[in-house]
């Protein structure tokens, strides 16, 4: 009933103008290549950046919620922090992507939201669904979500300048900000972008407020060189301070604050000629986390690092073949009063291939890991697809495996005494998943999409925490024996098996009316072989549907985006605490434009005022109006 109700609230709640998706688009994730989505035998969703602005949401993560398929898990709003999750793993096994680069810290997954880069900035999101190793490495298991920046997407040799400015004010001491310029020229464009969110919060368990403040300020430069070189850099800051009140345990003593800072800066050297391409890409990332737990505690305090190169050269072998191969090097470290100093180095030759007649495309790829962590792995990969007038079919199998990072081996392990909380366990074995899937989209006048996908992965050694009492612990040195404690463990096996439906429509009945529709429902289930159930691995939902809308008509608009899931209920007594077993949630934004492009706006998150969580202990906010004005130059 929930589900039928919830289509219904699609078709009658109805922002925008211009073309948001197109529905055949061209994408650089699946195999490093350019493709039409239909020909990479992958489930795939691209995203405009500029929904960022039509919808009512505040931070990457929460734009990201609305995208079908893909599941955020957030424990407070406004890029406080948030885990993804696609196609039922966990949240270490999806890789997000910065123009092609990891933006996964090497602190922990709970990290991966923080996308270093200004939403003006963006060009597209590009949402890969299943397994992606042999391409980009470890934690490409579940997917890959890839943020493509104007920047560095294409050199545009069109002088142009384009600015935006955005600011919003609404209940509990909130003020958002948003800024951005884009220029273009015959050599050089660049961008400039801010982001800032602000906010006395809501009230939390106790007296605490969910606090937030959060800043994202990011800058690119690209330059076209002799030869058909193109230069590309990047610089950007991160930071975000926020209440994080029972983010990581569902103690009653857990008033923690949590400050995260990201540098990142990026350098992009590429040429591109007819027959062949190559790509150079340098990068440096500094994260430092000061986590408190409460005032009688001392702080976390975590320093990580991390450096990367890679190499992607293409080359159109014949009329019906292309390669693309390359190298990647990189080395990560970590300084920490909690986890101790430690570092990983990790190498990779990969290569893939594209080969394409009579509307049949194939797809192999091969990729040879070498890790300080895990070892030597070999992780092989095939996509097909096959195009039959407005139908294609698809499928992909491909190898998957994943490490564990600094948090899950050496948690808790550098202090003189922990009473309770997560334990690292640097015993770890490598995860290894193998996946299947196979699905058909279906594309009408280039208005209606219609996407499904059926899949299967089944895993071994799954890296998960599970509640192990003091006696069980494998190291004791620094434990106390009435202590409550969660270990990182390996789950010997994990399967999952799911059901994908996208649907798009898109219709311009005139110059002044437009219609924009988004919606998606996945069912999945999986099944664990560890009698105790880990925390993470049973926290997806086993139904979500989500749904994004944008109406626009003359000089007014509305907007909806919508969230249902139907997951395993979870209380915690001692914080009076639960998950419930469904939420329906509703946001919404009305704009009306009063000269030219400055619209003023009025937005409401949780519009049904509905108490729930993501992740048991981390309250989400109930209902939350804002309102402000939005000018694009």
């Amino acid at each position: 009933m929930k589900s039928i109700l919830f289509f219904i609230c699609i078709l009658i709640t109805t922002n925008l103008a211009a073309q948001i998706i197109e529905l055949n688009p061209i994408t650089v994730t699946a195999a490093r290549t350019p493709q039409k989505a239909s020909e990479t035998g992958r489930s795939i969703t691209v995203m405009e950046g500029k929904l960022f602005n039509q919808l009512s949401v505040h931070s990457i993560d929460e734009l990201l919620k609305y995208i079908p398929g893909v599941e955020v898990q957030s424990r407070g709003p406004m890029g406080a922090q948030s885990d993804i999750v696609l196609r039922g793993g966990t949240f270490q096994q999806v890789l997000v992507l910065l123009d092609g680069i990891k933006v996964n810290d090497p602190i922990t997954g709970h990290f991966s939201s923080y996308v270093p880069i200004a939403p003006y900035e963006i060009e597209r999101i590009e949402v890969l669904r299943g397994p992606a190793a042999a391409v980009y490495g470890a934690e490409a298991v579940g997917g890959v979500i890839n943020i493509i920046t104007k920047t560095f997407n294409k050199l545009v040799k069109e002088k142009s300048n384009h600015e935006n400015i955005g600011v919003s004010l609404g209940q509990y001491g909130l003020v958002n900000g948003t800024a951005g310029w884009h220029g273009t020229g015959q050599k050089l464009n660049g961008s400039i972008g801010v982001l800032s969110n602000n906010t006395s919060g809501q009230l939390l368990r106790g007296s605490n407020r969910g606090y937030i403040h959060n800043h994202t300020f990011s800058g690119s430069v690209a330059m076209a060189l002799k030869n058909d070189w193109q230069l590309a850099l990047r610089s950007s800051y991160d930071t975000r301070d926020f209440a994080a009140q029972n983010f990581y345990t569902t103690f009653k003593s857990d008033t923690a604050t949590e400050r995260v800072n990201t540098w990142w800066n990026q350098a992009q050297l590429k040429q591109q000629s007819k027959k062949h391409s190559q790509q150079l890409d340098v990068l440096y990332k500094n994260t430092s986390d000061h986590y408190v737990y409460n005032a009688a505690s001392a702080a976390n305090d975590n320093r990580s690092h991390l450096l990367l190169l890679q190499y992607v050269y293409a080359q159109k072998l014949s009329e019906h073949f292309n390669l693309n191969s390359g190298m990647q090097l990189d080395k990560r470290f970590i300084i920490s009063n909690d986890r101790g100093n430690h570092a990983t180095a990790h190498g990779a030759l990969f290569a893939t291939g594209v080969y394409s007649k009579n509307r049949v495309k194939i797809s192999p790829g091969l990729r040879l890991d070498k890790d300080g962590n895990y070892g030597t792995a070999l992780l092989p990969q095939l996509s097909a697809s096959w195009q039959l007038s407005n139908i294609t079919l698809r499928a992909n199998t491909g190898k998957s495996i994943r490490g564990g990072d600094f948090t899950e081996r050496y948690n808790n392990y550098n202090k003189s005494l922990v009473s309770g909380g997560s334990i690292g366990n640097p015993d770890l074995t490598t995860e290894n998943a193998w996946s299947y899937e196979a699905g058909a989209d279906l594309i009408l006048n280039n208005r209606f999409k219609a996407s499904a996908t059926g899949f299967y992965r089944n895993q071994h050694n799954v890296i998960d925490f599970v509640t192990t009492p003091y006696s069980d612990m494998p190291r004791k040195e620094n434990l106390s024996p009435t202590g409550t404690y969660a270990l990182a463990k390996n789950i010997k096996k994990v399967k999952t098996s799911g059901v994908e439906i996208e649907l798009t429509y898109e219709q311009a009945f005139s110059r002044q009316q437009h219609l924009y529709i988004n919606a998606g429902i996945t069912f999945l289930h999986s099944v664990s072989t560890d009698p105790v159930p880990s925390f993470y691995i049973i926290s997806h939902a086993k139904t979500l549907m989500q749904s994004t809308v944008l109406y626009q008509y003359k000089k007014a608009s509305l907007s909806a985006n919508m969230v249902y899931k139907n997951r395993g209920a979870l209380n915690a007594p001692a914080i009076n605490a639960a998950i419930l077993s469904n939420y329906f949630l509703l946001n919404s934004k009305l704009g009306y434009t009063l000269y030219r492009k400055l619209q003023l706006f009025i937005a409401s998150n949780n519009i049904t005022n509905i108490k729930y969580s993501d992740l048991l202990g981390s309250i989400m906010p109930r209902r939350w109006t804002s309102a402000g004005v939005n000018i694009d130059l």
